[in-house]
């Protein structure tokens, strides 16, 4: 019987928040989330979404002329069936990323997925949500992010990466510009010297649906 998945909408567009940021990128979005982040700009992605089949699913695709996919959500690990999305994906040579919120455990993704884990902070109303296993879980081209509300979720990602000195290919502090500054951020790490970049949402500075 085939595998299905619920999904939200399939799109193309510019990546706009890890290492891959401004290249163009098929995202995959999978409905339904276990946390509700107070900042959170996909709340339409809580629903149940539509079911497809995933042969349906990489049909959809292949109309895009491009070999990066970010699978996203909602949050995708919750549905189990995510794995065999991940292994049609390899097996049809894109490129894989998987944005997720840290807070399922990712011991089973294939090493070939690129993981961008968001580690939630206090300004989240989640920051206790994230799982401190999958840290053993991050291979070195994988990406931490840290979504910052004010003055002390910034700390709290400092003290982060300076009690857990995560080995992975990147850390992004990105502020909700609503509430922080980038230029406030910026001050704050080039005072600190803290090692990790600062990360603006692309697809939302140039006004990309």
């Amino acid at each position: 019987m085939e595998k299905h998945l619920n999904i939200s909408e399939i799109f193309y567009s510019l990546q706009g928040e890890s290492n891959y940021s401004g290249y163009p990128c098929i995202f995959i979005r999978l409905s339904e989330c276990n946390i509700r982040c107070s900042y959170c700009d996909t709340q339409y992605a809580f629903g149940k979404g539509k079911s497809m089949a995933i042969s349906a699913i990489m049909e959809q695709i292949k109309a895009f002329p491009c070999t990066l996919v970010e699978i996203t959500g909602g949050e995708p690990m919750l549905q189990d069936n995510v794995a065999d999305l991940f292994v049609a994906l390899h097996d049809a040579g894109y490129r894989i990323l998987l944005e997720t919120n840290g807070s399922i455990y990712l011991a089973e993704v294939p090493d070939y997925v690129i993981k961008i884990v968001d580690v939630k902070t206090p300004g989240s109303g989640m920051g206790e949500s994230f799982m401190k296993w999958n840290l053993k879980c991050l291979n070195p081209q994988d990406e931490l992010k840290f979504v910052l509300t004010h003055y002390p979720d910034y700390r709290f990602a400092v003290d982060f990466i300076t009690q857990n000195q995560p080995q992975v290919s990147a850390i992004h502090f990105s502020p909700v510009q609503s509430t922080l500054h980038p230029h406030d951020l910026a001050a704050w790490m080039l005072e600190d010297g803290v090692n990790a970049k600062l990360s603006l949402q692309l697809h939302k500075l140039l006004q990309i649906p």
